[in-house]
């Protein structure tokens, strides 16, 4: 099974999903079976011919065997065909492919015994131009061509081992257009080898040597033209690298990555290397991506209004990914699941508890959309399913939230610390994260991670209670119980008590459906709260609003309309004024070209409770093209107008309204959804 991506669904996800659903959840299918080898080293000479979209390649590939083999396995972009494969011995070897998972499996010529290792070398050619062959349908992550060539680890365009579990050195020399600057992960060659290489090089070609020898995961090449920007503050060879429209945005960029990169190290430690690359990728594919010293952003990403929480979960990577790696499918939350909180970490430190507080409640939506398999089982999954990734990311990300809150923050700090150190340059396993998180903080936490890790559902907390008077100027005792519904719950939760003087809050231990708790103010208690910092995974009715939002637009990506529009409507039943669940609605009725279901729900999300804010111009814009395509221009300039109004540009409306205010939208020609 593969994952749809036509352009339109990618925009009809919206603003919000697109990074779960593209940055996140977009994984190759893998070989079903268990790997059998270990790659070790990469040697590959690789020559991008950008006008015919065309690469030729030869990899020497370094194997040791995990156990006694007589067949070996790998994983290659369906648009590349091998033109010859020989073992050590030069003698050639027969590859079989795999169009329904991209693998190649060749017989050995002699068997291989545990342990021992050997080399491979494939000679390889194909045109990487559409998505056709693409590991995920419909999205492109390998690409040659004359604006921007990009070949990302993910698009298999060297044979792949082991994805995202295999660390690897390499040595990877790229050939280019004179015209074109390379950027990859590793040591630069020296003056010598640089000239050395001048002299044998291909008429109008450069080439471009990238040497990374620490295992990892160093395969992802980025070709083109760019305008560079160079920081060398806070001790960090910072280089970014974007095309000439976004030129004036480097300096900006590059003093907000130092910011993350030196935050980081504050928290996880030295990272891999003091060398970061921040590259600008083209629209058609990933919003982001990253690799050793690389924090690619995709175009539409860089914003004048620095886009500083995406570029701080890909900064994140380099010791999330990059440093500590997960030991096996079922501890991917270790690289996706970490970054996304190391994100929300930063985002507390730039934005303070309100920006914190956003954050957590967009991971406890991913978290909860697809509730269905505990995070210790998403080995199940498949990798770029939004199921695996809802798991791995966001609910990864709300144990670590959660993991903070238990043991307090000194000792959070610690763990995440000594994690990052104690495993640099290798993998991890998620028992060995739970072993060290219980040393630091000097108690088993068994029924944490049995609680979040081994199963699903979240409670939705409530409070019964009942105020006494404690007589004349004595104060008040509120005594009550914490209501859920998952008899085997246990977690310490707080409890607010506003009053007509000072707030108290206390910590209860919620064990079972029913907690009891005993507090005295001295002011007449006005309203209490359960969990008012949002520090515990809760199914409340917001979040089960947004997360059938979500599941809608992952069903709209798919193709499945009907079952997209059955999501959106269970949303209605918990709030009928979401603007979000109208607004999304209208989504599917416009690209069905129900033009007049469309427009009524636009005008419901324009009269809804107006959250979150981008619905009001996105509204106005999307009638505005409905009256242009049905032959009613004033009022279309009309919504435009109203649209320029809210002076809310998000996404770029507002300059698609003024590009439509002078031409009229015509769907045929034009990018359908927003």
């Amino acid at each position: 099974m593969k994952l749809c991506l036509s352009p339109s669904a990618r925009r009809a996800l919206g603003f919000a999903a697109v990074f779960l659903l593209t940055s996140a959840a977009i994984r190759p299918a893998l070989a079903a079976e268990k790997s059998r080898l270990r790659v070790d080293d990469y040697q590959i000479d690789v020559e991008l011919l950008p006008q015919t979209h065309k690469l030729t390649a030869r990899a020497a590939v370094k194997v040791t065997a995990l156990e006694d083999i007589n067949v070996a396995t790998f994983q290659l972009n369906n648009a590349l065909r091998i033109t010859k494969l020989t073992d050590a011995n030069n003698k050639p070897l027969a590859p079989e492919r795999n169009t329904q998972d991209s693998t190649v499996r060749f017989a050995l010529n002699s068997g291989l015994s545990k342990s021992a290792s050997t080399t491979f070398t494939f000679e390889y050619e194909g045109t990487l131009e559409t998505a056709d062959d693409s590991p995920v349908e419909g999205l492109k992550l390998a690409y040659v061509g004359p604006e921007t060539s990009y070949l990302l680890y993910s698009g298999l365009w060297f044979p792949v081992a082991g994805y995202g579990v295999n660390r690897f050195t390499s040595t990877i020399n790229v050939t280019v257009p004179a015209h074109m600057v390379v950027i990859g992960s590793g040591k630069e060659p020296s003056a010598a080898a640089v000239a050395k290489k001048a002299a044998t090089a291909i008429a109008n070609s450069k080439t471009f040597t990238f040497t990374w020898d620490k295992p990892s995961f160093p395969g992802t090449i980025i070709a083109g033209t760019f305008q560079e920007f160079k920081s060398d503050e806070a001790g960090i060879d910072l280089h970014v690298f974007f095309k000439p429209n976004k030129q004036a945005m480097g300096a900006e960029y590059a003093s907000t990555a130092v910011k993350a990169f030196t935050y980081f190290v504050t928290q996880y430690g030295v990272a891999p290397s003091t060398r970061l690359r921040i590259v600008e990728l083209p629209d058609d594919t990933v919003p982001s991506a990253w690799a050793p010293e690389i924090a690619a952003l995709s175009s539409r990403a860089i914003t004048e209004k620095t886009n500083y929480r995406l570029l701080a979960n890909t900064i994140a990577h380099q010791w999330w990914g990059v440093s500590v790696s997960p030991a096996s499918k079922d501890d991917w939350w270790i690289s996706d699941g970490f970054a996304r909180y190391s994100e929300a970490r930063y985002v507390e430190s730039a934005a303070g508890e309100a920006g914190l507080e956003e954050m957590v409640k967009d991971m406890s939506v991913g978290a909860l959309a697809y509730d269905s398999v505990p995070l210790s089982s998403a080995y199940k999954l498949e990798y770029f399913s939004p199921e695996f990734q809802s798991l791995v990311t966001d609910k990864g990300a709300m144990i670590l939230h959660m993991l903070r809150w238990v043991v307090g923050e000194k000792d959070y700090l610690k763990i995440m610390r000594e994690f990052a150190t104690k495993y640099a340059g290798k993998s991890a396993s998620t028992d060995d994260f739970r072993e060290l998180s219980e040393k630091v903080y000097g108690e088993r936490l068994t029924w944490f991670y049995s609680q979040w890790m081994d199963s699903t559902s979240a409670p939705e907390f409530k409070a019964k209670y009942t105020v006494y008077r404690l007589g004349s100027n004595k104060g008040f005792r509120i005594v009550g119980a914490i209501t859920q519904d998952l008899d085997l719950f246990r977690m310490p939760v707080s409890l607010r008590i506003d009053t007509d003087g000072r707030t108290e809050e206390k910590r209860i231990d919620v064990v079972g459906t029913d907690s009891p708790f005993s507090v005295e103010t001295f002011g007449r208690p006005r309203r209490i709260t359960v969990d008012p910092e949002n520090r515990v995974l809760t199914n409340s009715k917001d979040i089960k609003l947004r997360s059938s939002i979500l599941r809608g637009q992952g069903l709209t990506q798919q193709g499945d309309l009907a079952g997209a529009l059955s999501e959106f409507n269970k949303a209605l039943e918990v709030n009928k004024n979401s603007s979000l669940a109208h607004y999304r609605i209208a989504e599917v009725f416009f690209l069905q070209k129900n033009y007049q279901a469309s427009a009524n729900a636009y005008r419901s999300a324009l009269n809804g409770d107006g959250e979150p804010r981008w619905t009001e111009v996105w509204s106005h814009l999307q009638l505005g093209k409905i009256f242009d395509v049905t032959g009613q221009r004033e009022r279309a300039v009309n919504e435009y107008r109203q649209a320029i109004q809210t002076n809310d540009n998000t996404q770029g409306a507002l300059e698609e309204c003024r590009r439509y205010m002078q031409k009229p939208y015509e769907r045929e020609k034009a990018k359908e959804g927003n």
